[in-house]
């Protein structure tokens, strides 16, 4: 291929908080299931993923059963806020909110 094929999208401005360049952004909370992850990254994936949540955001984490032990992990990492949004019995799902 040549550089004659290759076309440049224009892409959108960043929104405030939002710098990796891709040029999207999402509406809501993100969603995170956990429920097809193996087990043994579980755990790892999560906190990869709240990790990249800003103070003042939320993630919502969908998992098999009410994820105390992960929520603990999670609040010895930063001041977390946890809201149960579904309480099961075949998922819950838990909202995340990051303190400033």
């Amino acid at each position: 291929m040549t550089a004659e094929h290759v076309e440049i999208l224009p892409t959108a401005p960043e929104p405030a908080g939002h710098s990796c360049g891709c040029g999207g952004h999402d509406e809501a909370d993100p969603v995170l299931d956990v429920r097809p992850i193996p087990h043994a990254i579980r755990h790892a994936t999560v906190f990869g993923a709240f990790d990249a949540i800003p103070p003042g955001q939320s993630l919502v984490l969908v998992a098999p059963h009410l994820p105390l032990p992960l929520i603990a992990q999670l609040r010895e990492r930063a001041e977390i806020d946890v809201e149960v949004l579904v309480d099961g019995p075949d998922a819950w799902h838990v909202r995340l909110t990051r303190l400033a």
